[in-house]
């Protein structure tokens, strides 16, 4: 598993570009980049790109918007700290994008917890909305719902922790957010690492022995009907070189496929809105020694 291939539905989103050992002396990123697929008037679909960061000097946003083509059409940065940026607008030539971060709440990820919002306005359609102010996202746009709606296709994290790394995932665009779980235990003196995964607090995938089974890749089922395809490489975890710092081990999830093949044509959903568009994610999960 050298590359982790892209899986993005129709527009073939690019998640991720190189393995743990072609990024092993990289120094950690703070950063998370969501990917989301946007329909709007005449039947035009765009992508939006927002990029979290965090830092030594605070927070930063940045959101492009491209094409079905994945041409940048328009593309701006939003740095939080500076007092004149936490609330404010930019008319660019292809897009109007809304902040208001005033009041956001932030915790350990780059991504605010609450209070805030961030949107793209195309064509005077809301495009895409983010946050918990819906109400004054709206009001401050005059902006009409887009008829699509904006659905999440990608998303890249870089997480951090000891043993366990956390997350949040949308494995289908019926609006719900999972917490995702990785735990894995390489202290010296465990014979038997194991790899598990789990999703609002079940078990779903569980790897023995994976100082054996660095790389691979499994299946688990989410919900009971999302499929759910499951990459792993750990190899830094256990092999790195002890002059280094810390490598990262990459993991990639992705729903590409149907759901269980086996379902009865009267149990597949009908509805457009319960169907999942193919959504994939990719952590970077950086060990805390």
């Amino acid at each position: 598993m050298r590359d982790f291939p892209s899986c993005s539905g129709e527009n073939g989103v690019q998640t991720a570009d190189s393995s743990p050992s072609s990024n092993a002396g990289k120094t950690p990123q703070n950063l998370v980049v969501s990917i989301y697929r946007c329909r709007i008037r005449g039947g035009k679909t765009c992508l939006i790109t927002v990029t979290w960061t965090k830092s030594l000097m605070g927070h930063c946003v940045t959101i492009q918007v491209d094409d079905s083509c994945n041409t940048s059409l328009c593309k701006v940065e939003i740095k939080p700290w500076l007092f004149t940026r936490r609330k404010g607008s930019k008319n660019l030539e292809a897009a109007y994008v809304f902040w208001d971060l005033s009041s956001a709440r932030f915790g350990s990820s780059p991504e605010p917890l609450g209070g805030f919002y961030v949107c793209v306005v195309v064509d005077k359609e809301m495009a895409l909305l983010l946050g918990d102010m819906r109400k004054e996202a709206f009001k401050k746009t005059n902006s009409a719902s887009s008829l699509g709606g904006a659905v999440i296709v990608a998303k890249r994290e870089h997480v951090f922790g000891k043993r366990t790394f956390e997350t949040k995932a949308q494995f289908s665009n019926d609006g719900r957010t999972h917490d995702l779980v990785i735990e894995c235990d390489t202290s010296v003196g465990v014979s038997d690492p194991c790899l598990v995964v789990r999703v609002d607090g079940k078990t779903l995938m569980k790897v023995k022995r994976v100082h054996w089974k660095f790389r691979g890749n499994d299946t688990m089922v989410v919900d009971d009907r999302i499929s759910v395809e499951v990459l792993w490489d750990v190899h830094s975890w256990f092999f790195g070189l002890p002059s280094s710092s810390p490598g990262h081990a990459v993991f990639m999830f992705r729903t590409c496929q149907p759901v269980d093949k086996t379902w009865s044509l009267a149990q597949v959903p009908t509805s457009s809105k319960s169907q999942s568009v193919g959504f994939s994610l990719v952590l970077y999960a950086w060990k805390n020694e």
